[in-house]
């Protein structure tokens, strides 16, 4: 196992602790607050982003694996939830909890930590939204900058694996490199702007035009 990867056990207890602490921020919100756009998806609400957290472990227990982390993997499980209340979806959220419990320690790495590096993201993505920072040193965190270390150093371009061992640590290298910081905070963060660029280049993710914050 590469390095930069946090055990197994360390990522399924990252899933559950997330979960509990997502399930807590959603049901503390007013239907109102659940509409509010986000700002690192503007093309989602909070529901919808919330919606597609649940539904990545909703599709893995039913096996729609079609066209999997795809665009349009990702807007079906938006769609199919889009007239759904955010408290429906906190029991699916909760009913699938025990069985997509049993299916994640069996999904191998790196995938699994892909997958706690996209629900981490989108915690975040909400926190924004709802400006309610929170949770910046969580396992989850590591967990995804982990994966994000992996994949840098696994880069076939010499250049770009050497950010795998770039100084700055937790939630601002991730939100660095996940798409959520502009091309001058990447800068100021003490990034090689190009190098980056490459890299997200490869991911299912583009850099925003605009300066983005998370406070």
């Amino acid at each position: 196992m590469s390095e930069h990867l946090l055990s197994v056990q360390q990522v399924c207890d990252a899933y559950t602790e997330l979960r509990i602490r997502v399930g807590d921020l959603m049901r503390s919100i007013t239907s109102k607050q659940a509409l509010t756009v986000v700002p690192h998806c503007p093309q989602w609400t909070v529901k919808d982003c919330f919606a597609h957290m649940i539904g990545v472990p909703e599709d893995v227990i039913n096996g729609q694996m079609d066209g999997v982390a795809t665009d349009a993997w990702t807007d079906r499980q938006v769609q199919r939830h889009k007239q759904d209340p955010v408290a429906e979806l906190l029991k699916i959220w909760e009913t699938n909890a025990p069985v997509f419990g049993k299916i994640l320690p069996n999904i191998p790495q790196p995938v699994l930590s892909q997958f706690m590096f996209d629900q981490t993201t989108h915690e975040h993505d909400i926190r924004a939204a709802l400006n309610k920072p929170g949770a910046r040193d969580s396992v989850a965190v590591a967990v995804a900058e982990g994966f994000l270390r992996n994949s840098l150093s696994q880069n076939g371009d010499p250049a770009i694996a050497s950010l795998a061992n770039h100084e700055m640590k937790g939630f601002e290298f991730l939100r660095s490199l996940s798409g959520r910081r502009s091309k001058t905070q990447i800068s100021k963060n003490g990034f090689n702007l190009q190098l980056v660029e490459m890299f997200i280049a490869g991911m299912p993710y583009d850099i925003p035009d605009n300066d983005v914050s998370d406070d």
